[in-house]
């Protein structure tokens, strides 16, 4: 007889990477998405540890992944939709109507929190989506408890019907732990769609459905009573209310200090576990609650202490004892308990004197987008323009010297925002800036929109072959998929003059030019016009060396670091200008301003 052994393995792990891998433990059969900070890593995870047997895919917006793991689920699949914040509100439509139909097979929404926000339009608090959907949230403290909370996720969606979101923050999703990883997983082996009525939603079924919903919530709740995830620990009628990365902090901070107080953890901030959390604030007489980002667990404690006529002092965001915006620290938090509970702060706990120098983003040195903001700019030399922007690096074309991006909403707003400004301004020649992505992501029902109704305006698609702000993903444009197929590329242009756009040019922008004389005729055109501007992005392709600037032919008249603010340009006590071999990529955007011919050859 034959023993088998589950072999267990201890690995130094990013949070998305741990997420991933407990993903795959718990059987997942199908992971969709769209890349965004601080969420990628967990697809990718999954597609560099998968054998096979998990379809997995870069979707062309949240939306469609939602539905692409909802048709999965109703199969009875293991799914997970990846995501971050911003996302959700793309998905959401079939997020509300997803919570009234329910699922067979476990589904795992995870969206990634950013909270600062470090990399994101928003620092939008995802627990209240999952209030407003009715829909189970878990909040992990450390990168640890992410692996363990979405195989425990996938058992309680399918216990349930329903899905269930994960919503690490930044701080878990790119903090690293070693973590104890079994190489045993799940094999689950979905069922396949069955066809019943209660997958087709219907108002009179929607309405019976959100009964049985709003009656779920108290047995979710009760059954959260009992989770580990929830726990009190600690003594004294000092109480400190904490989930997410704060309790993490908290904890820390307490050690450091030596101080031990009442401690309630929450990692399923909806529905609430009433009954632990009662049991908490009996024993206390005033709480100090630590969450990123929005008041919800205060809140609901505010909401308890109310039902159950309990005079407990709630402290938090809501009478500014701890910040109402940004990201939590360690710092912060240790201050915050050391005021609370009557601790000196140690000076090596205050912040520095000395204020970090800002430094701003900018666009890589060699990047395309500069040359195709460049072009226009100095097509449009002198003449009434707005040049309206769009999610992804190319949103840097805003900072000086270019200074080409006046207005960024959301993905794929750029089109639209400049035809409500073209009806308000028709005077004004309307230029929307859209990359190759987000193109694919929302772009396409803005210009449907804009030629429909014989809109005036120039579509600018800054087609650097890849989605690059999110670390080099794959989309339709790019003759691959996640699961290692090669796919049919899908053509912009093609598609640009298939929707109705007559007059589309395709060319290269470091062809200066051609393009200034294409941004030209674009904007002398009634309608849509359309510019591609294709050129890869530096990071996909291999460095050539760089240029030089011959020092006795440069003048110091400084018109190539004025003009264009290339990264690799900097000038030194002569004056003159140098270039940076190491970061240059020899793109040649600065020898074609140079008047003098002073820049060329290699370094």
């Amino acid at each position: 007889m034959i023993e088998s052994r589950c072999i267990v393995l201890l690995k130094l792990l990013m949070g998305n990477e741990a997420i991933a891998l407990g993903a795959i433990k718990a059987g997942v059969n199908v992971v969709c998405g769209y890349p965004g900070t601080p969420s990628t890593e967990v697809l990718e995870t999954v597609a560099k540890h998968n054998d096979g047997s998990i379809y997995v895919e870069w979707s062309v917006n949240e939306k469609t992944a939602m539905e692409v793991g909802a048709g999965a689920a109703y199969s009875g699949a293991r799914t997970m939709v990846t995501m971050k914040q911003v996302g959700l509100n793309v998905a959401s439509d079939p997020l509300m109507s997803l919570a009234y139909i329910g699922v067979k097979g476990g589904m795992v929404i995870l969206v990634a929190d950013d909270p600062g926000p470090l990399s994101s339009q928003t620092e939008q608090d995802t627990r209240h989506f999952a209030k407003f959907s009715n829909l189970p949230v878990l909040d992990p403290t450390t990168p640890e408890e992410a692996y363990e909370m979405v195989q425990y996720a996938f058992e309680l969606s399918e216990q349930v019907g329903l899905p269930v979101f994960l919503r690490p923050t930044t701080r878990i999703c790119h903090a690293c732990a070693p973590i104890e990883v079994s190489e045993e997983k799940i094999n689950h082996k979905p069922e396949g769609f069955i066809k019943d009525p209660k997958w087709v939603i219907f108002p009179s079924l929607a309405y019976k459905r959100h009964i049985e919903i709003e009656k779920l919530q108290s047995h979710l709740s009760d059954l959260f009573d009992k989770s580990a995830f929830n726990a009190v620990s600690g003594q004294g009628r000092l109480g400190i209310a904490a989930s997410g990365i704060a309790y993490a902090y908290a904890c820390d901070a307490l050690k450091a200090m030596g101080s031990d107080v009442k401690l309630l953890k929450v990692g399923t901030p909806y529905p609430f576990p009433k009954a632990t959390a009662e049991s908490f604030l009996n024993e206390v007489d005033q709480v100090l609650v630590l969450e990123e980002l929005d008041p919800v667990v205060e809140e609901a404690l505010l909401e308890l202490c109310a039902q159950k006529a309990l005079c407990v002092k709630v402290l938090g965001k809501k009478d500014g004892t701890t910040p109402c915006c940004g990201e939590f620290s360690f710092e912060i938090v240790y201050n915050t308990i050391a005021k609370y509970i009557g601790r000196d702060v140690p000076a090596a706990a205050e912040a520095p004197s000395q204020p970090l120098p800002s430094r701003p983003p900018v666009l890589c040195a060699g990047c395309p987008h500069r040359a195709s903001f460049y072009a226009v700019k100095k097509a449009m030399k002198g003449k009434k323009a707005v040049f309206t922007g769009d999610i992804g690096c190319y949103t840097l074309g805003n900072a000086k010297p270019l200074n080409m991006v006046d207005t960024c909403l959301c993905m794929g707003a750029s089109i639209s925002v400049a035809q409500g400004i073209k009806r308000v301004e028709p005077d004004t020649t309307l230029f929307a800036f859209i990359g190759d992505s987000t193109f694919f992501h929302t772009g396409i029902p803005g210009i449907i929109n804009a030629v429909y109704n014989q809109t005036n305006l120039v579509l600018v698609v800054l087609d650097n072959s890849t989605t690059a702000m999110t670390g080099h993903q794959p989309h339709p444009g790019i003759a691959k998929t996640m699961m290692g197929n090669v796919s049919e590329k899908v053509s912009i242009p093609r598609i640009l003059k298939a929707i109705g756009i007559k007059n589309v040019w395709t060319l290269n922008p470091f062809d200066q030019k051609a393009a200034i004389n294409a941004v030209q005729d674009a904007s002398q055109i009634n309608g849509v016009s359309a510019i591609v501007f294709e050129a890869p992005c530096i990071a996909i392709i291999p460095k050539p060396k760089a240029l030089s600037v011959e020092n006795d032919k440069c003048r110091a008249c400084g018109l190539c670091v004025k003009e264009i603010g290339c990264p690799s340009q900097y000038v030194t006590a002569d004056k003159k200008v140098h270039i940076e071999p190491s970061t240059c990529y020899a793109c040649g955007l600065c020898k074609s301003i140079c008047a003098f011919d002073a820049i060329g050859g290699e370094a």
